[in-house]
């Protein structure tokens, strides 16, 4: 009877040994569960790592905006678009006349009294220094009222009397006083109130 109850005591301490290791490792279990799902939830960061990728991508498409404004702009040439203004005075234009025939002088119709005469500028073209007040005060010793002597820079054919529209009758009378072989219509650069006369270097009056 004795040696029954020996093995009935192994019997149970073996059955309680199991139970303890069936216990331990149904923990073990449990515990290895729980940390792999710890993982599992600490690689889901992991796994979204790629949603912040295009974020960035706008930053870095920018750049080519940039290119367009690092190109060259032609500007304009202000002076090259810009007219240039004829000066005020005639001494100071460079006319030039195309070489025609010298216009003979036509008689005067009629003698203009003194106090119907236009006023009358006179210009020298030629090298002779003084020609111009010299002829000037010729022309009013002819009873011809003189409001300028200065020196004309351009080519002139030869020395002329240059009338504004309406004046031609007084042209060819001061030509004659003064000796002059040419009349002709005044030019653009010439005012429109008087006569203007021209002397060049064939001039001996």
């Amino acid at each position: 009877m004795n040696r029954r109850d020996e093995r009935g005591q192994v019997l149970s301490s073996l059955v309680a040994v199991l139970a303890v290791v069936a216990i331990v490792g149904g923990l073990l279990v449990l515990f290895g569960t729980r940390g792999n799902d710890s993982v599992a939830d600490e690689g889901r960061p992991v796994a979204q790592t790629p949603s912040t990728t295009p974020s960035a991508t706008p930053a870095v498409s920018a750049t080519p905006s940039a290119t367009p404004s690092s190109e060259p702009t032609a500007l304009p040439t202000p002076e090259a678009t810009t007219p240039v203004a004829p000066p005020t005075s005639a001494s100071t234009e460079a006319t030039t006349e195309p070489t025609t025939e010298p216009t003979g002088v036509p008689k005067p119709t009629v003698n203009v009294p003194p106090s119907e005469r236009p006023a009358v500028e006179i210009y020298n073209n030629t090298s002779r220094k003084g020609l111009a007040q010299a002829v000037g005060s010729r022309a009013e010793q002819a009873g011809w009222s003189v409001t300028g002597a200065d020196n004309w820079r351009g080519k002139i054919v030869t020395s002329t009397v240059y009338y504004p529209a309406g004046m031609q009758a007084e042209a060819a009378q001061l030509a004659q006083d003064l000796g002059i072989p040419r009349i002709k219509d005044a030019l653009d650069n010439m005012k429109k109130d008087r006569l203007t006369v021209i002397l060049t270097s064939e001039y001996s009056g």
